[in-house]
């Protein structure tokens, strides 16, 4: 009876009678445009309209996503939640991947300890909406119209219990806000959009804008735990993950993580972007497992609500590589590369890099798509883990609108001509049409969706064969469209030597060949860019190339053995160049048992430069080759 009363008090408030208000949903006239839907739910439920709108931009960016989930299963432009949907998964169930990656050790195949699932902190805001208003289940996933009704009458509801009036000022409606989004760092945020502005295109071609609102009365905060390292008022909370010795009797069988000193031990470089394959519950569990493996830091889809995991000065498991995991810092997001992956929220999007613009700042880390890696970016350490190594966050994360929230945006630093190139498609624009979406069925075409992605060919025609990768496809080399397939593409962000033009198409060197993407002057898919260049020193026909910067063996002390520097399969020949993103010395963390007192970085005076070779970064020795500039 009270849940009656209350629907009924909140389509009162609105103006309409309970049945006024379902009929008003089923015979008033559609919206023509997305503006005019936020409009006319906004005056129907007496919510402020750009309150309204900064709201659905941290969900979604207004857009529609054709009616598919969002991996925290939030449908359409308000991201109303069906808590009946659960996901489960883990990070390393899909491939051969060590994720310690450091062959001084045995091979880590952790398996994970299943999980049940936990209610998600939006609860089930899909079927609160459709008794709220009449509107079917169905209605509310895939009319975004509806949806975007739902999410009013659902704020309209949460002003409604909190005792307040319904009104136009958008400063009265922060708690509402608050318990809409699921933290005190969400509503900031939606305020923060409201000083703004935004205007963008969305998805189904819907123009939408909220203009700027620079006086708006500021928002609270998230409250950090002071266990956490993240800038202020981010809510960070501390799960830690545990450092145990799980067999008494070998001090070399334990988990998670290892405990280090840096940056005084050894400098951080990069951060690695992961998503979790899983949902969030699973996720924290597997961080908290003394059995599995461990990373810094987690983001939740619905609101980005970080949890940290590991301190930063340790060294987290993660990456597949213990070079880079060394000198690094893991943050998994969750998601899933294909499973609604294409839907990573605004929350996450601006959370996660509201943390790396911290870290990049704590740790003078480059911020470029040389030092922030996606886990797909990470060099295998030998030719044989190169086919298992993973390929998240995949083509669907944003890495464009991501490095313009990290305040880094990608553009042109030379002329069109010039001799190398970035890789910039217009995400929204480039649909790529990838396959494997659907695990049932492999071989059916992923449903459209932008992408940050371009594919390479053997030839500047579309018709081209892609070109090959032997390490990911042994031993012929042959690519495929999954979307879990990243050994013909390259990324946004990403930078090349140019090896040739054509018409409408550039070739980069790749791999060891020559590789076509389009690249047409109406709708370019990549800018000029300006940098170093390697080539093998003259004489050389080749020089090796390698998956981590390790010492030369002399560097080595006699407790501590050596580690071998073993080429990777590929081949950089004369004739070819690859773009310089670094100089870094040969250093190798020695950490292979639970006692810290036995652990000790090598350093060498071997030098490395970082290159892009192929979609994931390598490694050149200095000696081996020659530097260039190019403009």
């Amino acid at each position: 009876m009270r849940r009656r009363t209350l629907v009924a008090a909140i389509v009162a408030l609105a103006g309409l009678g309970t049945g006024q208000a379902h009929a008003a949903q089923q015979t008033g006239p559609v919206p023509t445009t997305r503006q005019q839907a936020f409009a006319d739910a906004a005056k129907a439920y007496h919510v402020p309209e750009k309150l309204l709108l900064a709201v659905s931009y941290l969900e979604s960016r207004w857009d529609a996503n054709q009616g598919r989930p969002s991996v925290g299963a939030g449908y359409g432009p308000m991201h109303l939640t069906d808590g009946t949907l659960t996901s489960s998964g883990e990070h390393f169930s899909g491939g051969g991947e060590d994720p310690r990656g450091d062959t001084a050790r045995p091979a880590l195949r952790p398996k994970a300890t299943a999980a049940a699932s936990a209610a998600r902190p939006g609860g089930q805001t899909l079927q609160e909406v459709a008794e709220l208003t009449g509107a079917g289940v169905s209605a509310l996933r895939t009319d975004a119209t509806a949806n975007i009704k739902g999410g009013a009458a659902l704020l309209a509801r949460y002003q409604h219990d909190l005792g307040k009036p319904l009104g136009a000022d958008p400063a009265a409606w922060y708690q509402a806000t608050v318990r809409y989004g699921g933290s005190a760092w969400f509503a900031g945020q939606v305020y923060d959009v409201m000083r703004t502005g935004e205007s963008r295109t969305t998805d189904d071609g819907q123009r939408v804008t909220l203009a700027a609102t620079p006086g708006i009365k500021s928002a609270g905060a998230g409250v950090d735990d002071p266990e956490t390292e993240c800038p202020p008022g981010l809510g960070c909370e501390w799960v830690p993950a545990p450092y145990q010795q799980l067999d008494p009797a070998d001090p070399t069988s334990y988990g998670n993580h290892d405990l280090g000193d840096r940056p005084k031990s050894q400098r951080i470089r990069y951060i690695v972007i992961h998503d979790t394959e899983g949902d969030w519950a699973t996720t924290l569990k597997l961080a908290q497992d003394p059995t599995y493996l461990a990373w810094h830091y987690t983001v939740r889809s619905d609101d980005g609500h970080i949890a940290q995991h590991v301190k930063t000065k340790d060294v987290g498991w993660h990456a597949g590589n213990w070079d880079i995991n060394a000198r690094s810092i893991g943050i998994e997001h969750e998601g899933f590369l294909a499973q609604g992956g294409s839907w990573y929220t605004e929350a996450m999007y601006r959370s996660s890099a509201a943390l790396v613009r911290y870290l990049t700042k704590k740790y003078d880390i480059p911020v470029d798509r040389a030092h922030i890696l996606g886990h797909d970016n990470v060099p295998g350490i030998t030719p044989p883990n190169v086919q298992g190594m993973h390929e998240d966050p995949g083509p669907y994360w944003d890495w464009a609108h991501y490095f313009a929230l990290l305040g880094h945006p990608l553009h042109a630093t030379a002329g069109p001509r010039s001799g190398m190139v970035t890789i910039l498609p217009d995400y929204d624009k480039n649909v790529v049409p990838y396959t494997g979406c659907d695990a049932s069925a492999p071989s059916a075409p992923c449903p459209p969706h932008g992408g940050g992605s371009i594919m390479l060919r053997t030839a500047p025609s579309a018709d081209a064969p892609l070109v090959k990768d032997i390490g990911k496809h042994p031993p012929n080399g042959d690519a495929t469209m999954s979307v879990y397939d990243h050994s013909a593409r390259a990324a946004t962000g990403q930078t090349y030597a140019v090896a040739d033009r054509q018409g409408d198409w550039t070739a980069i060197w790749y791999l060891g060949q020559k590789a076509w993407f389009y690249n047409p002057k109406r709708q370019p898919t990549a800018v000029g860019a300006h940098g170093l260049v390697v080539a093998p020193k003259p004489g050389a026909a080749s020089v090796p190339i390698y998956g981590r910067a390790y010492p030369e063996a002399e560097a080595y002390p006699a407790n501590i053995p050596a580690q071998s520097l073993v080429p990777m399969q590929y081949t950089f020949a004369a004739g070819q160049s690859y773009a310089v993103a670094d100089t870094v010395r040969g250093e190798y963390d020695y950490s292979t048992t639970f006692d810290v007192s036995t652990h000790a970085i090598v350093r060498g005076e071997l030098r490395y430069y970082e290159i892009q070779f192929g979609h994931r970064v390598y490694f050149v020795k200095t000696g081996d080759v020659v530097l260039k500039r190019v403009s």
